[in-house]
């Protein structure tokens, strides 16, 4: 798939499935969750996408046997249709493509993964994600936020004399909004330095408690 839209879809559903299998209706509610707090989600993007993984053999389906009562299985098998008239839902699960697919997925690290489009889906699968990986996301994230910072003083320094109160009550509010998150990713970014300096500290003294050969009985 393309870098972009359809990448992040691509991400956020093999995320998602590489979870729990997954009927469609499971994963448009998981997908509205995920996405919806960060970009407008269209239920019409997402069957072409589900097509496209499986065209891919990144995804398969899994039709559950229908065992009311033994009705649907045993209809099936007189050759007729079951008494229920009720279809079974398709499960979508990953195949171990997939997983492949996934992890390149999760390691990529560049420009892409820190936009507004990305960054959060990028995000929610973190506890897939290595640590050197994570780091360099969020602080990627942090330094496009930084420079929209700068962008948005410049020009409301500009113009705000031009500027009526609710247009530049809403610059600031903006403004404060992103400020927000750049607090936010700060935090995040002390917190993952931290736990690899303790995660090599403790590398460290693993390898100094393993004995050490004796080589005098030689």
């Amino acid at each position: 798939m393309a870098v972009g839209k359809g990448a992040v879809l691509e991400l956020a559903v093999l995320g998602s499935l590489h979870e729990t299998p997954l009927h469609g209706y499971e994963l448009r509610k998981r997908l509205n969750a995920l996405l919806g707090m960060f970009r407008a989600f269209s239920y019409g993007s997402l069957y072409p996408c589900l097509r496209q993984l499986l065209a891919n053999g990144l995804i398969a389906e899994e039709t559950p046997e229908e065992n009311a009562a033994g009705t649907g299985t045993q209809s099936a098998l007189d050759g007729a249709l079951p008494l229920t008239g009720r279809r079974s839902k398709i499960v979508y699960k990953l195949t171990a493509e997939g997983k492949e697919r996934l992890h390149e997925l999760l390691t990529q690290a560049g420009p892409s993964s820190w936009e507004d489009e990305s960054f959060g889906v990028h995000f929610a699968f973190f506890r897939h994600t290595e640590a050197e990986v994570r780091l360099r996301i969020l602080e990627g994230r942090r330094s496009r936020l930084e420079e929209r910072l700068e962008g948005v003083r410049t020009a409301l320094a500009r113009t705000r004399e031009r500027l009526d109160s609710y247009t530049l009550e809403l610059q600031r509010h903006g403004l404060e909004s992103v400020e927000r998150e750049v607090r936010w990713l700060n935090e995040l970014i002390d917190t993952e330095r931290a736990q690899a300096v303790r995660a090599k500290t403790d590398r460290a003294q693993a390898q100094d408690a393993e004995p050490v050969p004796d080589d005098t009985n030689e």
